[in-house]
């Protein structure tokens, strides 16, 4: 199992926010930290909202591919209905040409939509525009010469798209939440699958990533071929005890603000106790208990390629945040190998 960290470049962390010059190089120092210990993947959001600094994400990633070596950079994900498809794919592969093959892309429709009026598009079009974008996304990536036709932009016949990325066949990954038209998508392509789980119990998931499976087998592809990765929040430090002290207040206070906007119930400490529980979305404790939940979720799943912690928007500050990279490096990821070895 792949390890790693999604940011969304947040500079509201810690008891006061953040200049957006020092986030932003905070950010870039955990990156680099993340790399130097050990983690698989570091992954970039994407939002255009005043409290996150991820409205262009290939920026933050080159800057970072600059400063590691061997960890892959990934968007976390590209809103690709709000964005042309040829112009992503020349980002990323030219990330890819400065990371020496280290790009990778998890392209979503966006569960927050202020891409899509800020760039124009109507949110009445939300399937229409990922299904096309992604088709043209996919052509561009595997072909360096392109004859394509759709709905929502300009035709394109036989251009080349340059530059080319240094991988064969760039990876692009699908973001999913709960929707299962979107597994099915997913499996029928053949892409890898990001899940987003941010409540409830982890393996209620497992029907939806069934469907994944049996599409992807359908349309061809072997099992080995249909890679499962899981997005959470979490937390690692050295206790649960000093684990939970920390990172609930400020998850409390950010998800129910959150819950102001979108008609959530303010999180209690009752409903926070069911998420660490588990079978409980949230993997927040110590080494032992985070690593033992990382393995109960993939056996749950019936196998997980990829965990990356979203972990930067709880009220947790650099120095916490380095931490826990550290932790998660030196002690989750060994204890992961040992028991799946």
């Amino acid at each position: 199992m792949e390890i790693g960290v999604d940011s969304f470049a947040s500079a509201m962390y810690g008891r006061n926010s953040l200049s957006s010059v020092d986030a932003m190089e905070q950010l870039l120092d955990r990156i680099a930290f993340a790399d130097e210990v050990g983690l698989d993947v570091f992954g970039i959001g994407e939002h255009h909202k005043k409290e996150f600094l991820d409205s262009a994400t290939a920026v933050i990633l080159a800057a970072a591919a600059a400063r590691t070596s061997r960890i892959k950079l990934t968007s976390a994900v590209t809103v690709l209905s709000a964005a042309d498809p040829v112009r992503v794919y020349q980002s990323f592969a030219t990330l890819d040409l400065i990371s020496k093959g280290r790009a990778e892309l998890v392209v979503g429709r966006g569960s927050s939509v202020e891409a899509y009026p800020l760039f124009g598009f109507d949110l009445d079009d939300y399937d229409a525009l990922f299904k096309e974008k992604l088709e043209l996304l996919l052509k561009v990536r595997d072909q360096e010469f392109v004859t394509w036709q759709g709905r929502f932009r300009a035709p394109l016949h036989n251009l080349p798209v340059y530059p080319r990325s240094l991988q064969p066949k760039l990876p692009v990954w699908l973001g999913v939440g709960g929707t299962p038209a979107s597994f099915i998508r997913a499996g029928s392509l053949g892409l890898p699958l990001m899940v987003a789980v941010i409540g409830g119990d982890t393996h209620r998931f497992r029907p939806l990533i069934d469907l994944y499976r049996e599409a992807g087998q359908k349309a061809g592809f072997t099992p080995d071929q249909l890679t499962v990765g899981l997005h959470s929040p979490g937390f690692v430090a050295a206790t649960d005890e000093e684990a939970v002290e920390l990172y609930y207040p400020g998850y409390a206070e950010l998800w129910t603000r959150l819950g102001r906007e979108r008609g959530w119930p303010p999180v209690t400490r009752y409903h926070f106790d069911s998420l660490i529980a588990p079978k409980g979305v949230l993997v927040v404790g110590s080494p032992q208990t985070v690593a033992e939940k990382l393995l109960r979720h993939s056996e749950a799943l019936g196998g997980v390629d990829r965990f990356t912690f979203q972990m930067d928007n709880a009220g947790l500050t650099h120095e916490q945040l380095m931490s826990s990279i550290e932790l998660i490096g030196q002690k989750v990821i060994p204890l992961v190998n040992k028991a799946t070895a």
